[in-house]
């Protein structure tokens, strides 16, 4: 379905019943990532997948899109679904980012979250510049040259060499990023702040999901988000790589059920 939110027009898929669990996708992916946890996960959860501005079928605008922004976004759409209970957050990569702003800005709508394949820490000087680099690689070549740059670097060497299926599926949903949804990620995450002030604040149960061969964060961001956030738990997700809910849907929607019955 689709939902006039602030200033644009979101599509979200939402199924089953119960708690609500929202899924917030990474750059530059859209609600067609959890795909294995809808369909896997309806039976113990209301889950609710958007498409964040300028990704998937959702409308987009001019950037950047600060992680603050995409967080508003995700707030006003659980209140125009009529979503009053606190929400378990699922977010991947740049979805751990804007679960971060989302904590900070609305502390009471949350009842849990789950960070994976994400870091804490803002972009160095170096993560800043390949931004930079990344943007002007999407204005020379479009979305489909983010996605021939980044589709090695998504998944493990495993996944990559031996899931072609796989590894088409992600290629598809890259390419369906607007030119504007890339460039207003790419700001928006170069200039987000640093969150690891946010983790001892963190008052939630936390899950951290991490696939072991994961090319792009660092295992041991999510060895340093566990032991600065009181009570988390970290799960390593084997012979996955970036997208490990993609490449072990089962291990992952394993310590999702067993997270939400602790909750």
């Amino acid at each position: 379905m689709q939902i006039q939110v602030n200033d644009v027009v979101l599509t979200v898929e939402d199924r089953g019943a119960g708690r609500p669990l929202l899924f917030i996708h990474g750059y530059p992916l859209s609600r067609r990532l959890w795909e294995p946890q809808l369909e896997g996960l309806a039976d113990v959860a209301y889950l609710i997948a958007p498409d964040l501005r300028g990704h998937g079928d959702s409308g987009s605008t001019s950037g950047p899109y600060s992680m603050d922004l995409l967080a508003e976004d995700c707030h006003a759409l659980l209140d125009v679904m009529g979503v009053k209970e606190p929400v378990v957050l699922c977010g991947l990569s740049m979805g751990g980012y804007i679960t971060f702003a989302f904590y900070r800005k609305y502390p009471e709508r949350v009842a849990g979250l789950i960070l994976a394949a994400t870091r804490a820490g803002e972009d160095s000087p170096e993560g800043k510049a390949n931004r930079d680099k990344a943007a002007n690689l999407a204005r020379q070549g479009g979305p489909g040259a983010i996605a021939e740059s980044m589709l090695p670097k998504m998944l493990a060497p495993k996944t990559y060499n031996e899931r072609p299926e796989l590894v088409q599926s992600v290629w598809e949903m890259m390419h369906s990023t607007s030119l504007e949804g890339i460039l207003g990620d790419l700001m928006g995450m170069k200039s987000r702040p640093d969150s690891t002030p946010t983790l001892k604040q963190i008052d939630k149960h936390t899950l951290i999901l991490h696939g072991s061969d994961d090319q792009l964060i660092s295992l041991r961001d999510a060895v340093s988000m566990r032991a600065a956030t009181s009570g988390a738990q970290l799960r390593v997700i084997l012979d996955a790589g970036h997208l490990v809910n993609l490449e072990q849907p089962e291990q992952f929607n394993l310590a999702i059920r067993g997270f939400l019955k602790e909750l």
